[in-house]
């Protein structure tokens, strides 16, 4: 499943072959946050029980840079004592799919920071293939309990990156196991008004001015935007078979299902009323560790059939 572009399919993101697209377009060109959508669970599991998200850097990320992202998952630990609205209990909201899916027999999932690669040498070069992400995902522990992540720096070239998608989730098939991996652009250089809207002027749809970053980077925080999408749909419908909206090859997940919605009252090239940092004038929705603050995507709800905002 993958966060994409959209090309004559620009109201829907295209997912091929279990690589979750989290569309561009379709954040842009936003439903109602009232809207009720048909959201199936398709009977597959979720992932469940205790995971820890590595990060594996490639290319060049300043230490600034690279504490954007963990502190980032870091805040997904609930007992943070953090602000509200806090990344935590944006994060809380997934519980419902959980309920839902074992009624009988409750599970639950916790998130943790795991370990982080730091690939600065571009050992693979600076223009990957599909495979070689992959490859790369295979750089972080491999047991059944991780989610490895692949950030890709700004000044490398993604098979499919700014033309079909901004990031993907997938299962590397291990001889043993299935070990589910995400992949990350910085779109700082190569497509801002693609991959960081609304933190960059759009080149599609409504033009609206962009809104001021939270962490003053706009490919950062674009790219919390687009991991948040897809750690969502990662562990909802990791395996393609689990909650998704639409056709199979074609899935809109928790947090895709919901573009381009930020805040209450939002529409198209409008991300919704959200909290303004009265030093910075940056736009968020979310508290973190550290001071941190976040935008984060909305969240569909299966027990309202709309999409939850953390504010």
């Amino acid at each position: 499943m993958a966060i994409t572009l959209a090309s004559k399919h620009f109201l829907l993101p295209i997912t091929l072959l279990f690589l979750v697209n989290v569309s561009v377009a379709s954040r842009m060109l936003v439903e109602s946050s009232t809207q009720s959508m048909t959201f199936q669970y398709h009977n597959g599991p979720l992932l469940s029980g205790g995971f820890s998200i590595n990060l594996i850097w490639y290319g060049n990320f300043k230490p600034t840079q690279r504490a954007i992202i963990s502190d980032f998952v870091t805040s997904l630990l609930p007992s943070r004592p953090e602000s509200q609205p806090s990344v935590a209990m944006w994060w809380s909201s997934i519980g419902k799919y959980y309920r839902l899916a074992n009624a009988k027999k409750p599970t639950s999932l916790s998130l943790s920071l795991g370990k982080q690669v730091i690939d600065g040498t571009y050992s693979l070069g600076k223009t990957l293939t599909s495979k070689q992400v992959e490859a790369l995902a295979a750089k972080g522990p491999q047991h059944p309990n991780v989610i490895n992540v692949v950030l890709t720096a700004a000044d490398v070239v993604v098979e499919g990156f700014c033309t079909s998608r901004c990031g993907t989730h997938r299962v590397s098939e291990e001889p043993t196991q299935k070990i589910p991996y995400i992949w990350v652009g910085n779109s700082e250089t190569q497509c801002p008004g693609q991959c960081a809207w609304p933190f960059h002027q759009p080149i599609y749809g409504p033009q609206s001015p962009p809104l001021t970053a939270p962490n003053n980077d706009v490919g950062l925080d674009g790219m919390v935007i687009n991991l948040a999408s897809l750690l969502a749909g990662t562990v909802t419908n990791p395996y393609g078979n689990g909650y998704f909206q639409g056709p199979k090859d074609a899935p809109l997940e928790a947090a895709s299902a919901c573009p381009g919605i930020y805040g209450k009252g939002a529409y198209p090239g409008y991300a919704g009323n959200l909290l303004v940092d009265a030093t910075t004038g940056a736009s968020y929705n979310a508290n973190g560790i550290n001071k941190r603050k976040y935008l984060l995507p909305a969240l569909y709800d299966p027990k309202t059939s709309s999409c939850s905002t953390p504010v």
